[in-house]
């Protein structure tokens, strides 16, 4: 039988879709379990099936997926497992969405538009989810959208500690790339004891994706300049800010963020900017990481089998960042 068992017969089991089976792979080698076999097909008209060929009943079942494109799809096989397990009587069930789906849409700009981020949460609690835990929500407020605990995990540590000891003895300064990541930037500063500078911009409300970069606020002369955000997608806006630093003399630019989204034109514009190293956690699948030669990837599955063993064992999450950063 898959899992492993507390004194009080509690059983974990790891459960994993399709998106990106090699995170939960090395989330269950560290935690020393195996993955619930399983059986995912997609049928010709689409639709998803999916059958756990193993008893899970009575289990603190553990349910992981990454959101990649085609996020949909993703998004509905881990709500069918979810389903799943809550009608074999599994225990208690936990989503463990590394890049939670639809995390930028959770508010609205302008009316009739819809707060995705409240829907996919509703999703999940309908669906039988006991709990959930992900990464670096874009706005940590969405943690409220669900009627249940939900474990917000931190990648700054894993990010800040490589940055410190390859960029350590240098000068540098912690950018943030607009107004909306001042607040990350500033815990960046805070850990790594570093000045802090912004950059300000504007984009565009009729064209997706296509931003103006303005001014820079802060000391980046002659200095390396790290620039902080949660994920970057068709890299616009973060090769957009590297260049602006390089215009305004940094010495050399380097980026951290957590989930390499890399919608697009991403691959090109980051070969082509200015960054000297762009620095990420695999919460998301990278398809080929030498098409990037700029890019480290860093394994945010220790961190997530930790999360995993503290719930599982009653522990506590936010004991793991105690003195972080967070």
């Amino acid at each position: 039988m898959s899992g492993i068992k507390r004194a009080d017969d509690k059983h974990l089991m790891l459960c994993t879709g399709r998106a990106y089976p090699e995170l939960a792979e090395e989330i269950a080698e560290i935690l020393g379990v195996e993955l619930v076999p399983t059986r995912a097909l997609t049928y010709a008209n689409s639709e998803i099936y999916v059958r756990f060929e193993e008893s899970v009943r009575g289990a603190d079942t553990f349910v992981i997926q990454s959101h990649c494109a085609p996020v949909n799809e993703w998004l509905m096989e881990q709500l069918i497992m979810v389903d799943a397990l809550k009608r074999a009587s599994a225990d208690r069930i936990t989503v463990v969405a590394p890049f939670y789906p639809y995390g930028r849409q959770d508010k609205k700009h302008a009316g009739r538009e819809p707060i995705s981020a409240r829907l996919v949460a509703d999703l999940y609690e309908t669906a039988g989810a006991d709990r959930l835990m992900s990464v670096d929500l874009h706005a940590a407020q969405i943690q409220g959208f669900f009627n249940g605990p939900w474990d917000h995990l931190f990648a700054m540590p894993i990010l800040a500690d490589y940055v410190a000891d390859k960029y350590g003895h240098q000068e540098i300064t912690v950018v943030s790339p607009d107004a909306g990541r001042v607040r990350l930037a500033d815990m960046w500063t805070e850990r790594l004891g570093k000045p802090l500078a912004i950059i300000h911009k504007r984009r565009d409300p009729n064209k997706a994706n296509e931003v103006t970069v303005g001014e820079v606020v802060g000391d980046v002369e002659g200095r390396v300049c790290l620039l902080v955000d949660d994920m970057i997608d068709t890299a616009g806006t973060i090769c957009a800010a590297a260049q602006t630093l390089k215009d305004h003399g940094a010495a050399a630019v380097i980026a951290a963020a957590t989930h390499p989204v890399l919608s697009g034109p991403a691959i090109k514009r980051l070969n082509a900017s200015a960054f000297e190293e762009v620095i990420v956690t695999n919460t998301l699948p990278i398809a080929d990481e030498n098409l990037i030669p700029k890019l480290t990837v860093l394994s945010i599955a220790p961190m997530i089998a930790q999360a995993i063993r503290e719930v599982w064992e009653d522990g506590s999450v936010a004991a793991m960042f105690d003195g972080k950063g967070h």
